[in-house]
């Protein structure tokens, strides 16, 4: 294996395994963050509308 081809093949190995715990965080950490936070923001609009109607 030439030089080349192995430091290709660690830059590859290194772009791969920060994709792969970017993946790992967002699926474990953004989405339900983001999901959590949208439907409380939905619930407190919901009986702010209901309380202004009544």
């Amino acid at each position: 294996m030439e030089f080349s081809h192995f430091i290709g093949y660690i830059v590859f190995m290194i772009i791969f395994t920060m994709g792969f715990w970017l993946m790992i965080f967002l699926a474990a950490f953004v989405v339900p963050y983001w999901l959590i936070g949208n439907l409380l923001e939905d619930r407190k609009l919901k009986r702010a509308a209901k309380k202004q109607k009544a």
